[in-house]
């Protein structure tokens, strides 16, 4: 067995003997045989290839937004012939996937999640893997033939256009890129940033969110989505915003403006208005995306962390890192949220596939802002074991988490969803009130029933003489 897979005391456990014993009757035997090719793609291929992509998109701004290493397409090449392709599309929902459920792909995206190369290598990268499932949900024939197709099969990459930088983009319906019917054509002005891949060179094709009709009553129909290639004139890539200093070249995320940025009206994605309800059912599947990929994240933290706390070079005060109670306490900690967050996971994806990701709001929610803190939490404690090498480029984990960071922002910030489930869970407290104040009452009834009376047991009412003669 290949030193590459060792992953336990016994040498290697496979990915399918570990799937959650709840999760297990939803897998199907196909899932998980893919799971364990994607387990041994991932740490025998994707994580060494990691150092060689790092080094080949280039140093300077301009050759970092402009490579494309070439290690990707070899990776691609040996995901396409073992069946690794485009896994993350739903079979309940589309037919172009590989035909798997969102829990069968979710448990191979936290693989995915542990390289930097693994997700694009097997089609399954964001934002593209939203962006296909717009068009594969919404868009017209022509329109898939023209962008699904090339993006399905790997040859060019898309971009997702929603936030802007002068307004509260938490709250979609304060986007202010305007899109102007005018003859066979949409005009688009405005601005857009944290456009996420626009700074790749293979990105062709950007999916925008602007306004179409700003003063209709429902702020929930003022808002459209248009496909706009990325060499439409008019268009102007301003810089790439770092995340924590990381640039995330050549995909980055850019601050662009559209001057009069003309497309034909037949790049209107399912009509006029229809703008809050694609990108609604865009975002869903892309949180819970985010939530898989991040338990892979958290997986790999813990790893590195017990492989400094075994490096027998290393002996703070005379004794190994693991001989210290407080490193395992903080091993055991990171082990039962990491095995927690994974079953939230689970539970969210099989709601979506018994359902719809409409039908799984709050169980997509609730991973939301569970997995990114939990990922956040077990990466510091690996950066503190390794001290100054934990924030330093020797180590993955400066970099993990910077990214993992972003997730608390992305799709829609924590707070978003915090406040919209409790408000959610709060439409419960007038019933609860009620119910609990019925059983107190049948209680007390049942109480004088029995003959044992209400009145509390540890009730004294001792006095302390009489009352005083003034």
């Amino acid at each position: 067995m290949s030193d590459l897979l060792v992953n336990s005391e016994k040498g290697h456990i496979s990915a399918s003997a570990r799937i959650p014993a709840i999760a297990r009757p939803f897998v199907s035997e196909r899932a998980a045989r893919t799971l364990d090719l994607v387990e041994k793609f991932v740490e025998e291929e994707c994580i060494p290839a990691d150092a060689v992509y790092h080094k080949q998109i280039g140093k300077t701004t301009e050759e970092r937004f402009s490579s494309h290493p070439s290690i990707i397409e070899d990776l691609k090449k040996k995901a396409r012939d073992l069946g690794l392709w485009n896994m993350f599309l739903p079979k309940a929902h589309f037919s172009e996937g590989a035909g798997f459920s969102n829990l069968e792909y979710g448990l191979m995206a936290e693989y995915l999640g542990k390289s930097r190369t693994a997700s694009e290598a097997t089609n399954c990268a964001a934002p593209d893997t939203g962006n296909m499932e717009v068009l594969a949900k919404y868009g017209t024939e022509a329109q898939k033939r023209r962008w699904l197709d090339p993006l399905l099969n790997g040859k060019i990459r898309s971009a997702f256009l929603m936030t802007e930088p002068q307004v509260a983009s938490s709250d979609a319906t304060n986007i202010e890129m305007t899109i102007t019917r005018d003859g066979d054509s949409y005009v688009l002005n405005g601005q857009k940033w944290w456009s996420s891949g626009a700074g790749d060179p293979r990105c062709e094709i950007y999916i925008v969110l602007g306004k179409t009709a700003p003063n209709h009553t429902d702020k929930y129909r003022q808002q459209s989505v248009v496909l706009v290639p990325h060499n439409t004139p008019g268009i102007t890539i301003h810089r790439m915003l770092s995340v924590f200093g990381y640039d995330d070249a050549p995909h980055g995320h850019g601050h662009l403006t559209f001057s009069n940025v003309r497309v034909p009206a037949s790049n209107m994605v399912l009509g006029e208005g229809r703008g809050f309800e694609i990108i609604q059912g865009r975002l869903g599947p892309g949180r819970i995306h985010h939530a898989m990929r991040s338990i892979g994240a958290a997986e790999k933290a813990l790893e590195w962390m017990l492989a400094r706390l075994n490096d027998p070079a290393k002996k703070p005060f005379g004794e190994m890192l693991h001989k210290h109670g407080i490193m395992l306490e903080r091993v055991a900690k990171s082990r039962i949220e990491i095995d927690a967050a994974r079953l939230a996971v689970c539970n969210a994806a099989i709601t979506i596939d018994e359902s719809s990701a409409k039908g799984a709001l709050k169980e997509i929610a609730e991973v939301k802002v569970l997995v990114p803190d939990i990922m956040l939490t077990i990466v510091d404690r690996a950066i503190q074991a390794y001290g100054g090498g934990g924030v330093s480029q020797d180590t993955p984990l400066a970099s993990m988490y910077a990214q993992g960071r972003t997730m608390r922002i992305v799709d829609g910030p924590d707070e978003v969803h915090i406040l919209q489930l409790g408000k959610n869970e709060n439409k419960r407290g007038k019933a609860h009130k009620r119910r609990i104040e019925a059983q107190i009452a049948k209680g007390k009834r049942l109480c004088e029933e029995y003959g044992v009376g209400s009145k509390d047991i540890l009730q004294l009412d001792r006095k302390s003489g009489e009352a005083s003669k003034l």
